[in-house]
């Protein structure tokens, strides 16, 4: 039987992007920078969010695309953010048609009709892709808020660079322990609505909350790292880049006790499936985390 390390090992990468989805993932992102190219005009696109940084978790979904306007084109800077989001919506409904396309508050989100089979698997292919306007400021970038009403600041190369750094403070083990964090986050027990919003607070908190030396066991970095989420989740999160708003805006007060009392029980679970492999009942483990994280985590 497999050992519970060694099942955490198997797990973290069952949840790496492999070569197929990579290469369906560049295909459909191309698809929709190549189209958008010919309906505004954009000064240049790229990848960002967790897809870039890699810490996407699986099934693969919300690829996010910034697509940097020029300044000489469109004043929609100028306009509501609404403005700007509502272009990107019609031009992407022409396309990919009502039923696939989605307005948020700062973005445009393309589904492409993946369906996900029961052990998370989507036949190695993307589900869906996130649209996001932007304006370069400087070093920084400028996108719409439609929740504000606004245009905030952000810098995605700045969210890498610091994840790129407490990933290489944590032995190159935090960017795996994220990914297992944001699984479980989507863990369908949890209800239509995820203990965390937006998944990149998860990523956020990890930037504080996961620090020291690897200890070289996952078990008990993952049931520490429950705790800590839970001991602060109530806390307001900045935006690393120091830009826009926290983070943690992305919740209500009400959100945030949800979140609290789900990490705590992810720490109950945790630590109960610690007792079990310390108890000698490694089975009964690895069927613990299994059910804490969902069909990913092996039991073989």
């Amino acid at each position: 039987m497999i050992t519970v390390n060694d099942a955490f090992r198997k797990f973290k990468s069952r949840l790496e992007l492999n070569e197929k989805e990579q290469t369906n993932a560049t295909a459909r992102h191309t698809d929709v920078r190549d189209y958008l190219d010919t309906k505004f005009e954009i000064d240049r696109s790229f990848l960002t969010g967790s897809y870039a940084r890699y810490t996407k978790t699986k099934p693969l979904k919300d690829i996010d695309i910034f697509f940097v306007l020029k300044k000489a084109g469109k004043d929609y800077r100028a306009k509501a953010p609404s403005v700007v989001l509502g272009d990107f919506y019609d031009a992407l409904v022409e396309k990919y048609g009502k039923d696939a396309v989605r307005k948020q508050s700062r973005s445009v989100n393309v589904d492409f009709g993946v369906v996900v089979d029961a052990d998370d698997n989507t036949d190695y292919r993307v589900m869906s892709i996130d649209v996001v306007p932007a304006y370069a400021s400087g070093d920084d970038y400028e996108i719409p808020d439609d929740d504000t009403g606004k245009w905030i600041k952000t810098n995605p190369k700045t969210h890498a660079e610091k994840a790129t750094a407490a990933h290489q403070a944590f032995s190159s083990e935090w960017k795996g322990l994220v990914r297992m964090v944001k699984y479980w986050n989507n863990n369908p027990r949890h209800g239509k609505e995820k203990p965390v919003k937006p998944s990149f607070l998860i990523e956020v908190m990890a930037l504080q909350c996961l620090y020291g030396d690897w200890q070289g066991r996952f078990d008990y970095e993952i049931q520490g790292l429950f705790a800590t989420l839970a001991d602060r989740i109530l806390d307001t999160w900045p935006d690393p880049a120091g830009l826009g708003p926290p983070i943690s805006d992305g919740m209500d007060a009400q959100q945030k006790q949800r979140a609290r009392t789900l990490l705590q029980t992810a720490t109950r679970e945790a630590s109960l499936a610690i007792d079990h492999a310390r108890q000698g009942r490694n089975g009964e483990a690895l069927k613990a985390w299994r059910a804490l994280f969902g069909p990913k985590f092996p039991l073989s």
